[in-house]
């Protein structure tokens, strides 16, 4: 065997390897950052914020946007059950970003943004989706009071705006798997109760 291609050959693993490390570690550097780690929900928590956009009515060709969309598995769900509507997905970390890309390549009704979805202009946005982390509930909470208009369908997944009334919910899949439908601004409780 030629001398060079023995170091390549023996580089290959290596070069794997630290390329793996690398991916990995952006992932957990970029869950230190924002606080929420890159979970992907499951298709009985998409069929739950589908069946709840569906009660909203959302409309045809409506704008949705995906807030946190991580490795593409609500926005893929949510272009399938809503061919006609455009599918914003806005994700912070770069491989779920990359990881949803390719999965969502072949459908014409995404469009995934590599970025901070608090500096996104939501003001187009005729619906809004978002699976994340109690912590950044309350500061997501401003960002749509800031922005969307009012009576606006908001679903969450898993972890709701405790301070917010819930218009309706579904729990099909346990209640960490729980989705709560507002319409934004969704008005303020007395006192928060225990809820996901």
């Amino acid at each position: 065997m030629i001398p060079a291609l023995m170091v390549v050959r023996d580089l290959l693993p290596a070069a794997a390897l630290l390329i793996v490390s690398m991916l990995c570690l952006s992932i957990l550097l970029f869950q230190l950052v924002t606080g929420v780690p890159p979970f992907s929900s499951t298709a009985l928590e998409g069929e739950n914020v589908v069946a709840l956009l569906k009660r909203a009515g959302l409309a045809e060709g409506a704008m949705v946007y995906e807030l946190g969309s991580g490795w593409g598995s609500l926005v893929i769900a949510l272009a399938r059950a809503f061919p006609t509507a455009q599918i914003r997905g806005v994700e912070i970390s770069p491989l779920p970003y990359w990881v949803s890309r390719f999965r969502t390549r072949n459908m014409p009704n995404v469009l995934l943004s590599r970025g901070n979805f608090f500096d996104c202009n939501l003001t187009d946005a005729q619906a809004v989706t978002c699976y994340l982390m109690t912590n950044t509930m309350p500061r997501i909470a401003e960002l749509l009071d800031r922005t969307l208009v009012p009576g606006t369908p908001v679903v969450s997944l898993c972890f709701w705006f405790r301070e917010r009334e819930v218009a309706a919910s579904l729990e099909r899949s346990g209640l960490l798997g729980a989705a709560a439908l507002y319409y934004w601004p969704a008005p303020r409780r007395a006192s928060p109760n225990a809820q996901p």
